[in-house]
């Protein structure tokens, strides 16, 4: 079955303006990340919003899990700002439960070509057709559950929220 992956918007997609300085969003940069990977998976892409993370509202996550819902693929990836994708993934568990849905993004734009997010995008590939139906988040080549996670704001990775003690 192919896997869906939905455009959010976030640092992911962002490119900058040499003239005034700024971060802006003009297309995703998707396929030819897809490209430039190599990429041989059946993948549907669907930009929903191109926005930064932090402008996300309940109204955006809403379209985002009626998308979600209402597309026949069971694998779903979602490219989201950093932000606040783990509150993204917190509203997404509350409201599906039947399809595997991971939430990926970079902390820095894909055209400044120093971007984790080809790495990321690839990780949650990789994740979204070996994990179990749930919602994830995959940063750094590591998978973590809508409700053990956050971003660590003073190193730039993110982490589990509670620490499993050996």
């Amino acid at each position: 079955m192919p896997i869906k992956i939905f455009v959010t918007g976030g640092t992911f997609d962002k490119e900058y303006n040499e003239l005034t300085g700024k971060l802006f969003f003009k297309d995703t940069h998707l396929a030819e990340m897809l490209t430039l990977g190599r990429s041989r998976i059946d993948i549907h892409i669907e930009t929903l919003m191109m926005i930064d993370s932090l402008e996300m509202t309940d109204a955006d996550r809403e379209i985002i899990a009626h998308h979600c819902i209402k597309t026949p693929e069971e694998k779903i990836v979602i490219t989201h700002g950093t932000d606040t994708m783990a509150e993204t993934a917190k509203y997404l568990a509350h409201k599906i439960s039947k399809k595997t849905i991971v939430i990926t993004g970079a902390m820095v734009p894909y055209k400044f070509g120093s971007s984790d997010g080809l790495f990321n995008l690839g990780s949650a590939l990789a994740f979204v057709q070996t994990l179990p139906a749930g919602v994830f988040i995959s940063m750094n080549g590591r998978y973590f559950t809508w409700d053990n996670v956050r971003k660590n704001r003073s190193i730039g990775e993110f982490e589990e929220e509670n620490k499993k003690i050996m």
